[in-house]
């Protein structure tokens, strides 16, 4: 079934929340099985271990890049409608909103797609600590702490309206993102045999990247087809987090492929759990534990929509489009969170 018949046998919402259900069900799927997660990799980095975690993220990194420049070359997708590069970017809010997300994150020990694939495999941690990320990203977008977020992100922006295409920026020819990626899965697959990942860990860490390409392939082609304005979008775990809360907690909310993004990561991951018998109950292990990790929730729900975007949103969605922003709130998450394990593992080696 293609996306017009979609379209006309159910409706332009109702469609794209599908396409948002099933884009999450892929990434939850392979997010659960990979254990993929970006702090763990800034963790490996930050103590000097290229391990199988770092591994497991440049794969998906690169697997993004791969399919979604190779997409865009082949017309499947054109990256200059994507939201993320229609709108004006803001380098302030990127550069501190990362920071402050990527300290959150190795508080919280999760990204926000680990802690929503962690909640769906009967984790109790990630569950609150997800709750209270949603929630002050909600409380960021149009709450309390709005006009704060909003005073850092005009700070400086990106100039015409726009944000910046790195690959233009920089006089590159359109098929640098593709050749990046390739080379980026290289080094993926060398650290992944030097670590000794199995055939089968490769292959779900490269369908988190699949996921991602997924979604804005599947945006596009809905924005085609539909009559009402259709956002080019994909996997983003800050706004469609907020989104979700709200469409469950208000009676009147429209269908989307956000809505139906955050309910598939949690049946995909789910599932794959119980399949795998890795679906468990969990706990915190003590108080100091629980206060720590919902202190990097509310770091991570307001860096993240500071940054324009989680670790997934920012770090892998929209580095895949080669947008300016992205790439550096993807950077300051990097140093946020090495900052704050060296800074947590001096507090535990005291002299």
């Amino acid at each position: 079934m293609d996306i017009l018949t979609l379209v006309e046998g159910i409706g332009e919402e109702p469609a794209a929340a599908l396409l948002g259900l099933v884009t999450g069900i892929v990434f939850g799927v392979a997010a659960q099985r990979s254990r993929f997660c970006l702090r763990a990799a800034c963790v490996e980095f930050a103590r000097g271990t290229l391990g199988p975690r770092m591994a497991v993220w440049l794969l998906c990194f690169s697997t993004a890049l791969v399919w979604v420049q190779g997409a865009a070359l082949a017309g499947f997708l054109k990256v200059e409608e994507a939201r993320m590069m229609a709108v004006t970017g803001s380098w302030s809010g990127a550069i501190v909103g990362g920071l402050i997300f990527g300290a959150g994150m190795v508080l919280a020990r999760g990204c926000p797609g680990r802690l929503l694939v962690l909640a769906a495999s009967g984790n109790l941690r990630a569950i609150v600590s997800g709750l209270i990320f949603a929630v002050v990203a909600q409380m960021s977008l149009k709450g309390l702490f709005a006009p704060f977020r909003d005073a850092l992100a005009a700070q400086w922006t990106t100039q015409g309206g726009r944000n910046v295409d790195l690959i233009g920026a920089m006089g590159l020819p359109r098929e640098s993102g593709f050749v990046l990626g390739l080379m980026i899965a290289l080094l993926a697959l060398a650290l992944a045999r030097r670590n000794r990942i199995g055939a089968s860990t490769l292959v779900f860490a490269s369908g988190v990247g699949f996921a991602v390409a997924l979604g804005w392939i599947s945006t596009f082609a809905l924005a085609q087809v539909s009559f009402d304005p259709v956002t080019i979008s994909s996997v983003t775990f800050s706004g469609p987090s907020a989104t979700t809360l709200m469409f469950f907690l208000l009676p009147v909310q429209v269908l989307e492929f956000d809505v139906g993004l955050v309910p598939g990561v949690v049946v995909g991951a789910g599932v794959a759990a119980l399949l795998s018998g890795q679906f468990r109950f969990e706990g915190f292990e003590n108080e100091g534990n629980m206060r720590r990790a919902m202190t990097g929730a509310v770091l991570m729900g307001f860096g993240a929509m500071l940054a324009g975007g989680c670790s997934i949103g920012a770090g892998v969605t929209g580095g895949s489009i080669f947008a300016g922003t992205a790439w550096a709130a993807l950077t300051a998450m990097w140093v946020g969170a090495v900052a704050t394990d060296f800074a947590l593992m001096g507090i535990r080696q005291p002299g």
